[in-house]
């Protein structure tokens, strides 16, 4: 499987998609808003369509590993930027070990 910059362009979507897909989540207050429950939707089922075709280009290793693992980090960072949540010291380190281990990942991959 060739590597392009095609695949990152999906994945970096699928991951501000995926993003805004948690967001609304939280805004639609357990299915009580509509908007932001329709948007949850639409946004969750875009960027699972780019991941999809990110996975053209890249290792589902690595592209998932990706997905997932920055998308752990932005949500903890909007949901304290955006919602007041907390973000203690400890949370903070794992999401340095998270970012390490996709890191890590995308080197190996690499590699072999």
């Amino acid at each position: 499987m060739k590597e392009s910059s095609l695949g990152w362009v999906f994945l970096g979507l699928a991951i501000a998609l995926e993003l805004s897909g948690t967001v609304s989540m939280k805004l639609s207050e357990g299915f009580t808003r509509l908007w932001p429950s329709i948007f949850m939707f639409v946004f969750y089922g875009t960027s699972f369509t780019c991941l999809n075709f990110a996975l053209h280009y890249m290792n589902v290793s690595v592209a998932y590993a990706i997905w997932s693992g920055v998308g752990i980090v932005l949500i903890a960072l909007a949901g304290y930027f955006l919602f007041a949540e907390r973000l203690p010291l400890s949370s903070l380190l794992w999401m340095f070990v998270i970012i390490v281990g996709v890191i890590g990942l995308n080197i190996s991959a690499k590699t072999h």
